[in-house]
Formats: structure tokens, sequence, C-alpha cells
């Protein structure tokens, strides 16, 4: 049996830079960390010649083509198998519509415990441009591909989608002090609303040509929120991740709706700095920065809705059980 271990993560700005339609033309910034939720992926030597996978649903069919889930699909064509194999995921947390990057993450757990099945090890790189083209290319998902990035690699890094199709990722090291200090300035609350962030994110793809100038911005504004957290500065950190949030929600009609408005304008009047809809938009979880000192008038405002602690990590996927 091989199980991996994937992390999901926190993006703070640059989302929806990171479609080729854009980063073609401007080079596409993201700034993210992986974080301490996980999917895991099991993959077993089945004692017949069937496929069975277990996810929200089982599945368990004498052939590739008859698998419903369209990205274990798209993975098994890929790598040659045709059968006699038993897959299981796991999440910490909602698989779907939580914005935390979950189909990347478990795209990413999926191929790297398949590939350590099949006897064969990929590098971070390698495995995340894989797992992007089977969801984009291959499964025709409307995503961007900064997830599989920050799934393969894991840490705080900032990521560079270059318009020649390359991709860098520059780890950021923060002193101990300051990441603590940037961690306990975090507040990640859950909105109660698991969407599919498709409409959301087909829509901003539509709306790229006409959004490019707010792209470049929301691209420029990376720099600028890493140099703040280098610096331990996490007010201006939370003014710029605020004006991440105005500009992301001009990208598509979509992203906010009444209650996430008035979620996010309590946590402003308690004092918070920022904040922002993590992943598409629509739901999911709501990340908000604030003083410390600030933090249980911004609690006791959104007492309503579930507090989900977390901490940020170093590692990508990697292989935690084989024999």
């Amino acid at each position: 049996m091989i199980v991996s271990q994937t992390p999901f993560r926190i993006s703070f700005v640059g989302g929806g830079t990171d479609f080729e339609d854009f980063y073609r033309r401007y080079p596409g910034r993201v700034l993210s960390t992986s974080i301490d939720k996980y999917i895991y992926v099991a993959v077993n030597k089945k004692f017949d010649d069937r496929i069975r996978i277990s996810y929200s649903k089982t599945e368990n069919v004498k052939d590739v083509e008859e698998i419903e889930h369209l990205i274990v699909k798209a993975v098994l064509r890929e790598l040659g198998i045709k059968k006699g194999v038993e897959i299981v995921s796991i999440g910490d947390i909602p698989g779907k519509g939580t914005g935390l990057g979950s189909s990347s993450s478990f795209t990413v757990g999926l191929l790297k415990s398949l590939y350590s099945y099949l006897g064969e090890s990929i590098l971070p790189g390698a495995l995340a441009e894989k797992a992007a083209e089977i969801e984009i290319k291959k499964v025709g998902a409307p995503i961007g591909k900064q997830d599989h990035y920050a799934a393969a690699f894991g840490g705080l890094n900032q990521i560079t989608f270059n318009p020649d199709g390359t991709v860098n990722v520059e780890p950021i090291y923060l002193t101990p002090k300051i990441k603590q200090e940037f961690q306990r300035h975090l507040l990640m609350f859950y909105t109660g609303i698991q969407r599919s962030s498709t409409p959301i994110l087909s829509e901003q793809k539509v709306n790229i040509e006409e959004k490019v100038e707010d792209l470049k911005k929301l691209s420029n504004l990376v720099p600028i929120f890493r140099k703040a957290i280098e610096k331990g500065n996490f007010k201006e950190a939370g003014e710029l991740l605020h004006q991440n949030w105005l500009i992301k929600k001009r990208l598509s009609s979509k992203i906010s709706n009444s209650l996430i408005e008035q979620m996010y304008n309590k946590a402003i009047q308690a004092k918070a700095w920022g904040g922002k809809i993590l992943g598409a938009g629509g739901g999911g979880f709501l990340l908000v920065i604030a003083s410390p000192e600030n933090h249980l008038a911004v609690k006791r405002a959104l007492k309503n809705y579930q507090l989900v602690s977390f901490r940020f990590t170093e590692s990508g996927s990697k292989i935690i059980l084989r024999n």
C-alpha cells in the first residue's frame, strides 16, 4: 500500500493571475502557503482486475472508461493503469468548494501515490505541471495553476507564472519570530457555504480580456505584500489584503454575495485590517488579518461562524506510507 499526504493551501494575494490567458501577456504572481490541513490518497493493488475508488462515493468498475470521477479517470489514462487497483481518499476538511485548493491537492496527491505505486519518483515541479495539465487540459477545468504548485512544493512561496510558460517558485524565508507573529495575526472562519468553483471561474476566465488591468494590479500587489510580511508590517499586509479583495470582486459577479459581504463588514467593523474569501469565492473560508488584541472582537462579531485553526507547513506532497 502507498499513502500520500498533500497539503491544502491559503492564497493571500494575486489569485486569478495564474490563468494562462492572462500570464501569456503579463507575468502572473501569487503568494501562498501550505497549511496543516491535508488530503490523504491511498493506493493498493486489488486482488481482482477491477478498479475500486472511494471518495465521497464509491465506484467499483471493470474498466477505466467506466469511472465517473473525471480526475481519477484522466490520471489512470495518463499513467497507463488499466485495472487491478484500489484508490481511497480522505481529507481533513470538506473536499469540495471550500477555497483551499482541494481538487488540485487531490490531483497532486493521486499522482504522487500512483507514481510511487509504479516504482517511479517525480520532482515537485514536474508533479505540479503534470497535475495542472491533467486538470486544465484533460479534464477541462476552468482553473489556473497556482494550487498545483502550492500543493507540490509546500511552504510559503511567491509563485510567478511567466509569459513563456515557465514557473518560478521562490520560497519566502521569514525569521522565526516574524513567521510566528504573522500566523498570530490570522483568523479563518468557515462561511458554511460549499459551492462549485466552476461557474465562478468560468465567468472569471471569460472576463480576462476586459479585466486585464485589474489582474495586473493583483499581480503587482504580490511583491509589495511580500515586503510587508518580511518586515513584519502586518497592518500594511492587512490593508493590502483588503485592496486585493476589492479588486478581486470585480473579476466576477459571483465572487461575493450578501452573506460574505455581511461577514467581511462585521470583521472590518471589529477592527480587522483586511481579509478575503479564499479560493474562487462564493463561499468556503474567510481569512482575516487583525491585531491579536482585536481577535476577541472579531471572533465575537463572527460568533455564528466556525473558527478554524491552522498552522503554516513546510512540506509539499509526500509519501508517508509504503509497504
